[in-house]
Parts: C-alpha cells; structure tokens; sequence
C-alpha cells in the first residue's frame, strides 16, 4: 500500500474539512511544527506536534477548526491531505 498525499490550498481547506472520512488527515506544516488534523463519527481532533511533545484539541465543528488553523498559520504555512 503507498502513502498518498498532495498539497492543498488554504481556500480548498474548508471543502477537505467538511468531507473528511475517518481514514484521511490533514497535516499543516508550521516553520518548526506540525498540525494534524483527523475525525472521528463525532468529533475533530487536532494534535499539535511540536519537539517530540503532542497536545491534542478537540473541535466539534469545520468552522471551530478553521479558525483554530488560521490562529496557528503563518504566511509559510503549507497544507496537505492523506
């Protein structure tokens, strides 16, 4: 089995949110760290994942976690889905 992922844009960010199925992810790289973002029947859950340390958030909602996201990003920020 191959590890597929491709970059995605900010904008295309909410439709990949909204669709996601529990086998796919979304990773957003951040200069030093990186953010994963996976769902579950009920929820969205974000791992932060930064120096070896993992800090989990949970959303329950796109829109909690696109603004979440766009409080984390910065101008070098890149996203992928998988």
């Amino acid at each position: 089995m191959s590890y597929l992922e491709r970059e995605i844009s900010r904008d295309d960010l909410e439709k990949f949110l909204q669709t996601l199925d529990s086998d796919e992810g979304i990773r957003m790289d951040v200069d030093s760290y990186h953010i994963f973002v996976n769902k579950t029947s009920k929820v969205y859950c974000i791992n932060i994942s930064k120096e070896n340390s993992d800090e989990f958030i949970y959303k329950s909602k796109p829109d909690e976690v696109l603004v979440f996201l766009d409080s984390k990003k910065n101008q070098n920020a890149k996203f992928f889905v998988y």
